[in-house]
């Protein structure tokens, strides 16, 4: 349907947001109120109805109120909503984690530990693993993203906005480059990153931090905000095996790629690896604020309560929610169809790229793709302008995209997503591509558009 621009209720609720929300919890793409949704559709306050791409930041494979889900949470809600298992016990919390520990790779012995978001999942990691270890040096990547809270922020290597005046920061976190093999972070040739990037911490080790000080190297296995950068296989399972190599525990960071986004559970089954702990969040529960950090028993009991507790997390609802969530991912088969788009994407976008310039590169697994768009193909130079004047076009003609790592539009859509959708959404996107090119949509919109 035509894009509703005559009623102004979206406006006006924006308006009154600005008033009461604190602008440091939101980074605006543009004006869209909510007002219901349902599996790949969104519909606004103003009756605007929106194919969705990024799926709520990645948190609803399954779509928005998958049947399942709703009667799931339905079921759960009449019998009871919460008691927090920090003091007693219940069934869906036992049912949740036993099916994760089935899912999870690696036949070894886990445990799994509950919390409310990848934030406090992130930060659970970082005391399991001085616990366990004994040491005290932690190891995350730039141009990482692991959250919010004081650990995850310290892990995050991605925006200075996110540790400015409220320092110092946690203790022996150290950051290394991420082998992106577009823009080599080392300046070397790009197919060289990977090579270049293990002996970079190899270096690390010889010279400043000792490697029998580490406790665990914590990695994104595909980064996702840093605009869904791939690493090299050979370089993951050098990474693995240099971690194993000195006693530090090799943890898999999968908040936005887990649940099935990129074609098989996690994002590290790619690399055959099975890390020594997993951390997800996001999509666990179709939307509903759950996290879980699964990892080998003996590491999972090396510490004691209250290390690592919350009153809510775990709860019964969310639990039961995320049964469901992982049964219709299986029922309905949604891992294949996240492969098959990929392919979709790649062959359509791989087209785009002789029409468009702008386009840099086309990277990702499953339903978890960048398009990264740049201002000079040579010197890769990220085009934020494009970025977010596409995002923008494309909620105008209704789709819901949003671009993050300054220049990639981020498709994330449900796993649900149907073919006929799916192409439709990628036609919006070419249209926008294309008004874009013949320089049709306004400076005006970068006002409003912020982005990440």
């Amino acid at each position: 349907m035509p894009f509703n621009s005559k009623n102004k209720n979206c406006e006006k609720i924006v308006e009154e947001d600005n008033k009461v929300i604190a602008s440091f919890s939101r980074m605006p793409y543009y004006p869209l109120v909510i007002k219901k949704a349902y599996k790949s559709t969104v519909e606004d306050m103003d009756g605007n109805k929106f194919i969705d791409f990024l799926s709520s930041a990645g948190t609803l494979n399954t779509g928005h109120c998958h049947p399942k889900v709703v009667q799931s949470i339905i079921e759960q809600t009449k019998q009871f909503i919460l008691y927090t298992p920090a003091y007693m016990y219940h069934k869906p919390l036992v049912d949740l984690a036993q099916k994760l520990i089935e899912i999870t790779p690696g036949n070894f012995p886990k445990k799994v530990s509950f919390g409310l978001s990848g934030s406090d999942a992130n930060d659970g990691a970082i005391k399991l693993a001085r616990a366990y270890t004994g040491r005290s040096k932690i190891i995350s990547f730039i141009r990482s993203y692991h959250g919010s809270t004081y650990g995850a922020i310290t892990l995050s290597g991605i925006s200075l906005d996110m540790s400015r005046k409220i320092g110092p920061l946690l203790p022996e976190i150290y950051h290394m480059p991420f082998p992106d093999i577009y823009r080599n972070p080392l300046g070397g040739a790009p197919k060289d990153a990977g090579k270049n990037c293990l002996d970079y911490l190899k270096y690390a080790f010889a010279n400043f931090l000792p490697p029998d000080e580490v406790a665990a190297v914590i990695i994104e296995p595909i980064q996702g905000d840093a605009g869904i950068v791939v690493p090299p296989k050979d370089y993951m399972q050098q990474l693995f095996a240099l971690c194993k190599e000195n006693g530090i525990l090799f943890v898999s960071e999968e908040v936005q790629q887990g649940m099935g986004r990129t074609g098989k559970w996690f994002g590290i089954e790619h690399f055959n690896i099975k890390p020594d702990m997993i951390i997800m969040a996001k999509a666990l529960a179709s939307g509903m604020p759950l996290s879980a950090l699964i990892g080998r028993k003996e590491i999972m009991e090396s510490l004691d309560a209250p290390a690592h507790l919350f009153t809510t997390a775990g709860n019964p609802v969310c639990c039961a929610a995320a049964l469901a969530t992982i049964k219709v991912i299986e029922e309905e088969k949604l891992m294949k169809n996240a492969e098959k788009l990929n392919e979709i994407a790649f062959k359509r976008f791989t087209s785009m790229k002789k029409r468009f310039p702008f386009i840099g590169e086309i990277r990702g697994l499953g339903l978890s793709i960048g398009v990264d768009l740049v201002k000079d193909e040579l010197t890769k130079e990220r085009n934020k302008e494009a970025a977010a004047k596409i995002c923008y076009c494309a909620w105008k003609k209704g789709l819901l995209l949003s671009f993050f790592s300054n220049s990639v539009l981020r498709i994330q859509p449900p796993l649900v997503i149907t073919e006929e959708e799916f192409n439709k959404g990628i036609d919006i996107i070419e249209e926008c591509m294309s008004d874009f090119k013949k320089g049709l949509i306004s400076d005006d919109i970068l006002k409003v558009t912020k982005g990440w």
